[in-house]
Parts: structure tokens; C-alpha cells; sequence
């Protein structure tokens, strides 16, 4: 099961961090992926991270902002959301994957999602 949290209302320009708690044994050997749903629009990959936190992947569009990372101690993955904007606004949900990969075709268990809103 994952279970993501801290999304909420921010300011353009402010920071979140998502948490992703997985439960199971499992966790620490397999990749994490979070991906996002704004209304109205297909969901789209946001980054990605290896099983031992060494490897990673990032959709351009948030390059330089965001870091995924993971605590596999924790069964805990992360995703810190810096100078966020108001086309960061969506529904962001965590997924338990087999490789580091874009597609969602990749991830083979979803938790529920969490919501992040930055208003202008």
C-alpha cells in the first residue's frame, strides 16, 4: 500500500514536500515514480528514483525544481517541490515501479493522490 501526503495551498514561488509511505517488505527494491492529473488533463510523469536512491529521472518541466528521493529505512519516498508555479497545480500521486522510467506503463501499483495547489 502507499499512502502520499503533505500536498496543500502555497504561493508561487514557495516550497512542499510530498511523502510517499509504503508499506510491505518490498519497498526497498523496487523504483518509485510520482506523477501528477491537473483537471481536465491526461496525468503526467514527474520524476523517478531507483531502488537504492542512486539513479534518477526528472520530466523537463520540472528539471531543477523538484528532487525525488527516499529513505528505504522509512519505506518512505519523497518528492521536494521548489519554486512552484501555478502550472504545478494538480493532483500528484506516488507509484511503486520496476524501472526508473517516464511511462506509466512502468509502475504497477498507485497510491491515492495528494493535492497541491499554487496560487499567483
Amino acid at each position: 500500500q502507499l499512502q502520499a501526503s503533505g500536498g496543500g495551498l502555497v504561493q508561487a514561488g514557495g516550497s512542499l514536500r510530498l511523502s510517499c509511505a509504503a508499506s510491505g517488505r518490498t519497498f526497498s527494491s523496487v523504483a518509485m515514480g510520482w506523477f501528477r492529473q491537473a483537471p481536465g488533463k491526461e496525468r503526467e510523469f514527474v520524476a523517478s528514483i531507483n531502488w537504492s536512491g542512486g539513479g534518477t529521472y526528472y520530466a523537463n518541466s520540472v528539471k531543477g525544481r523538484f528532487t525525488i528521493s527516499r529513505d528505504n529505512a522509512k519505506n518512505t519516498g519523497y518528492l521536494q517541490m521548489n519554486s512552484l508555479k501555478p502550472e504545478d497545480t494538480a493532483v500528484y500521486y506516488c507509484a511503486r515501479g520496476t524501472a526508473v522510467s517516464p511511462s506509466s506503463s512502468r509502475y504497477d501499483y498507485w497510491g491515492q493522490g495528494t493535492q497541491v495547489t499554487v496560487s499567483s
